[in-house]
């Protein structure tokens, strides 16, 4: 075998890999917010601080359930696209956007009503807990757009480009699902 075909075989597409790049570095960002998170819990007792209320807990983790299903819609759209079904890939970023849209609505309906409720500026339980949350809905906003825009691409039929386009955007939702499910467990901590 040629040097030049184990390359091309083995390549990965530019979109794939500044997808990995962008994810990796989210990561860490979050991570970095994850470990300031416990760092202020651990030093600060009581966790939230007098005059927080305690965190919901059913309604975040229903949301999230709603938003982590969407990953299954991502991955069948991805899916029926590579076998060539852009009908059933368009349906089914439909469906995930629809539901990504509804989850952001009310995420964001609860945020205005938190901010209501304690200051993010009061206690370093109220900094933590709305960068923490604000940073996961500004992924959420991304992820809505990419998918719009992949949805509006879709339209005008199935390229090997807007493929490599799909699956880094259906990888970066399960990104941002996984993390859907650790922001919301850190959210309702407190109260469990």
């Amino acid at each position: 075998m040629s040097t030049a075909s184990y390359a091309q075989r083995i390549s990965r597409p530019i979109g794939w890999w500044g997808m990995a790049v962008f994810v990796a570095g989210e990561a860490m960002v979050f991570g970095a917010l994850l470990v300031t998170y416990f760092h202020l819990r651990i030093r600060n007792n009581p966790w939230p601080p007098h005059g927080v209320p305690e965190p919901k807990v059913a309604v975040p983790l229903f949301l999230t359930g709603v938003l982590v299903s969407t990953s299954g819609a991502m991955q069948y759209a991805l899916v029926r696209a590579r076998r060539g079904f852009a009908s059933d890939a368009r349906f089914a970023l439909l469906i995930a956007l629809t539901l990504q849209v509804t989850y952001l609505a009310l995420q964001l309906h609860f945020f205005v009503d938190d901010l209501s409720k304690f200051s993010p500026s009061a206690t370093s339980y109220g900094s933590i807990y709305f960068t923490l949350v604000g940073a996961h809905h500004a992924h959420v906003f991304v992820g809505v757009v990419l998918t719009a825009w992949i949805l509006l691409r879709l339209v005008r039929g199935i390229t090997s480009y807007r493929l490599v386009g799909l699956s880094a955007i259906t990888w970066y939702w399960h990104f941002v699902n996984a993390l859907a499910i650790i922001v919301t467990l850190v959210q309702v901590s407190p109260s469990l």
